[in-house]
């Protein structure tokens, strides 16, 4: 049995991994009590003697709590932002190229952001197949439902989401400056980073990423996309299905009056690719909720490849 240790578990991603873990018999959660949560002694024990500690902690704070860890044996996985483009990190997407065995052998591995998970998931397989150049200038928009800016967030939208300005959409990161824009461009291997739109919207979760693009801005058409995600996570060897492309993203999702709504995954852990639009202008949609594979579902997948599980296990999977 696995002991592991949930470092910032009072928040909105620590409190999804611990109701996702608590009824595995494999695991052993180590639990400090509310007066030792924020204390460091008891959290540096804690730590090194864990085989698994999961970091849900602001960025500095993650960066502190690895400087705990002297156990050489302990696999440390930090949702923050901190290590994300570390080198000596392993960046936790398994599907995309070459990470799975990665992490398998890492015990340092860095959740990729919500969305960032999106874009990549969209962007990485095109660039390693030759169909995107990495000189490419792609533009990104993204809706989130709101459990992505953790309790503070959540707070503000408590009620209140019938009420001016949160029953909206609202876009952020108006200067370009978001924090998943550096792990975006590198991960997916492009020169420049997207010009990105982030929108929260009136619902508690659930994540809609989608990348447009015109035939003559690309080295490819839409059936091209379409087949080289079909055969980069549906017939790739190793892939475990937590990653899907869809024929036919409509059929999954959609409403009979042809809408695609970002909560279509709200509460799974999996996610759906698929590219729709005509063979001129299309567009690259990838659907999940941001607290599964957005954050601790992605999590949790690291972990079970980390300890030697099932990819699968724990995990909500439609």
């Amino acid at each position: 049995m696995k002991r592991v240790f949930i470092d910032g578990s009072a928040g909105t991603t620590g409190l999804r991994i611990h109701e996702r873990l608590a009824s595995r018999s494999d695991i052993s959660l180590m639990l400090l009590p509310e007066e030792k949560r924020k204390d460091e002694k008891a959290r540096r024990d804690a730590i090194n003697s864990a085989d698994v500690v999961f970091l849900c902690l602001p960025d500095d704070a993650a960066r502190e709590a690895v400087g705990f860890c002297d156990n050489p044996n302990t696999v440390i996985i930090d949702t923050s932002t901190a290590h994300r483009t570390n080198p000596n990190w392993v960046y936790g997407f398994p599907e995309l190229g070459g990470f799975r065995d990665k992490i398998r052998q890492s015990k340092r591995i860095a959740n990729p952001g919500c969305h960032a998970s999106g874009f990549l998931s969209l962007a990485t397989p095109l660039v390693e197949m030759g169909l995107l150049r990495k000189d490419v200038r792609l533009s990104c928009f993204s809706l989130t439902g709101f459990s992505g800016g953790g309790k503070k967030m959540i707070a503000e939208y408590d009620g209140q989401t019938s009420q001016n300005p949160y029953c909206s959409g609202r876009l952020y990161g108006l200067g370009q400056t978001h924090k998943h824009l550096p792990e975006m461009s590198k991960i997916a291997g492009l020169a420049n980073e997207p010009v990105f739109m982030p929108v929260v919207v009136p619902s508690y979760s659930g994540m809609e990423v989608m990348i447009p693009l015109s035939a003559g801005d690309v080295k490819c058409s839409k059936s091209d996309i379409a087949g080289a995600y079909d055969e980069y996570y549906n017939r790739k060897l190793g892939n475990c299905g937590i990653v899907r492309y869809a024929e036919n993203l409509s059929e999954f999702v959609s409403d009979k009056e042809g809408f695609l709504p970002s909560v279509a995954l709200s509460g799974r852990d999996d996610m759906l690719v698929g590219v729709v639009g005509n063979e001129d202008r299309f567009v690259l949609i990838s659907l999940f909720d941001n607290l599964g594979k957005g954050a601790s579902g992605a999590a949790i997948q690291n972990m079970n490849i980390a300890i030697g599980a099932a990819e699968t296990e724990g995990l909500i999977i439609g």
